[in-house]
Order: C-alpha cells, then structure tokens, then sequence
C-alpha cells in the first residue's frame, strides 16, 4: 500500500479544498402560487410545472371541533 513520502503543508490542504466551499440552492417563485420552488421541478404545493398541473396534491382537511 502506497504511503506519502511527506506532509501536506497547510497551504497546500487549503488549496485543495478551495472548491469545496458550500453555495446557496437557486430558487425561483410559483407563478401560480407565489412559493419558491428550485428551478426544473415542480411545486410541492399546487402541483404545476410550466402553468401546467404534473401533480395530484391532496389538499388539508381541517377537523370539526366537538363541543
């Protein structure tokens, strides 16, 4: 198995890990309901993609209460 002849300095670790560095997710707002959503897919909350309905969403019901 393979060792390393000599440490890696310090800068040389931080310029490997350079392009390591974590970038904020793009999003985008619904056109129809104004939520954002990543680019290319389709909203979680009214089910379109391109003012088109792809999904079936089931909407909340909300309990009557019992007096």
């Amino acid at each position: 198995m393979a060792n390393p002849k000599k440490r890696r300095t310090k800068s040389a670790v931080g310029k490997n890990r350079a392009h390591l560095a974590l970038t904020a997710k793009t999003l985008n707002k619904c056109p129809k309901c104004g939520l954002a959503v990543q680019p290319h897919s389709a909203c979680k909350f009214c089910g379109t993609y391109k003012g088109k309905a792809v999904l079936k969403v089931a909407t909340k019901t909300t309990k009557a209460k019992k007096k």
